[in-house]
């Protein structure tokens, strides 16, 4: 593998969920994601950092009135009747009990997404007990029926060995048959696979196309690393500009080490105009929810004047954060011990007070 294809093949295998319509506009899926690698900007020098960056796990529910973007194919009516989306309406309304016997009746009547509900209920242990295999067991039951959530479902227990044992290839083949139907995050998982060569073979070109695919129906996991993937010229050819568009949309869907990313690149104006004040307010924007990198970015910007204007209790207030938050910076320790008593003591106040704010948001 080329040295810069290794920057995208630490894969970290956590979960993350993001929800999506089912049968009924008022049902919501989960999502199980194999995260892509992150790549927060260095605390110091320049070019990508390979460290993996995890992404929490996060539930996001939908309304007739706030359709998502498409992440996965729309599923098919129930032939069941009522029962399969009462089934899911009943579990978006945490009616979990009653979304099991709904799901149960209409899994009797030959109905897939039933199936699929089912799997999930045990899956998560609501209702019912965590049972993993029995999950798995639905969900085979429901692929078989040609539900494409219960496939993209079994590449992920397959990926994690979770209710069956685990095996990268029969992974790679569930997100491949889901990614043919069109499933967005099944793209995304497919290509991170490519791109380690994990279950399929090593083929940053296969990567590449997956990748768009995803990013282009709005992943922005995805989005982000495919403007990894066109600023280090993996699977493609070199492109700083469209390494900037993707990133940046990215950071406008809220993928906080993108919003990193994206500030790096307007202070050196790589692939778009340079806009020092632009970069200024990102760093701020992901130093407010607690990035370590971005609180050291934004001290810097502070004790220097670049995109704001000097000021050095809050260029202290934010070393002072950021070096708690493990980040190591020899030329701001030089330049913070020079401040004076009186600035020391009124950064020292104002990163308390932030600590003690953030600890009850």
């Amino acid at each position: 593998m080329s040295q810069r294809g290794l920057r995208l093949t630490a894969m970290a295998m956590l979960v993350a969920a993001a929800a999506t319509t089912a049968a009924a506009e008022t049902s919501s899926w989960s999502q199980r994601t194999i995260l892509a690698p992150g790549k927060s900007a260095p605390a110091q020098g320049d070019g990508w950092n390979a460290v993996p960056v995890p992404v929490k796990p996060k539930t996001v529910r939908t309304s007739p009135a706030e359709k998502p973007k498409a992440t996965t194919t729309e599923a098919p009516k129930s032939p069941a009747g009522d029962d399969g989306e009462e089934a899911y309406f009943a579990f978006d309304q945490g009616r979990y009990l009653t979304a099991l016997d709904l799901a149960q009746k209409a899994a009797a009547k030959g109905d897939p997404q039933a199936h699929t509900l089912i799997a999930r209920i045990y899956e998560e242990g609501v209702a019912v007990p965590k049972d993993e295999k029995a999950a798995a067991q639905w969900y085979e039951k429901a692929a078989k029926l040609g539900d494409i959530e219960a496939v993209f479902a079994l590449g992920v227990l397959a990926a994690e060995g979770r209710g069956i044992a685990k095996n990268d290839r029969a992974a790679a083949n569930s997100f491949e048959a889901a990614a043919a139907k069109g499933h967005a995050v099944a793209n995304y998982n497919l290509a991170l696979l490519f791109l380690q060569g994990r279950g399929k073979p090593e083929n940053p070109y296969r990567a590449f196309m997956h990748m768009r695919y995803a990013a282009e129906h709005g992943i922005a996991a995805a989005q982000y690393d495919l403007g990894t993937l066109y600023a280090t010229g993996t699977g493609t050819d070199a492109n700083a500009f469209e390494a900037a568009k993707w990133i940046e949309k990215a950071a406008n869907a809220g993928h906080i080490d993108a919003t990193v990313e994206l500030a790096v690149l307007l202070f050196k104006g790589h692939g778009l105009p340079p806009d020092q004040k632009r970069g200024a307010q990102l760093f701020r924007t992901a130093a407010e929810k607690g990035v370590a990198v971005a609180q050291n970015r934004l001290a810097r910007c502070f004790i220097f004047g670049a995109g704001v204007e000097k000021n050095a209790k809050e260029a202290g207030k934010w070393y002072l954060l950021a070096k708690a938050g493990g980040v190591t910076d020899e030329k701001l320790d030089a330049l913070v011990a020079k401040f004076s008593k009186a600035d020391r003591l009124a950064a020292e106040k104002a990163a308390e007070e932030w600590r003690e704010k953030s600890l009850v948001q």
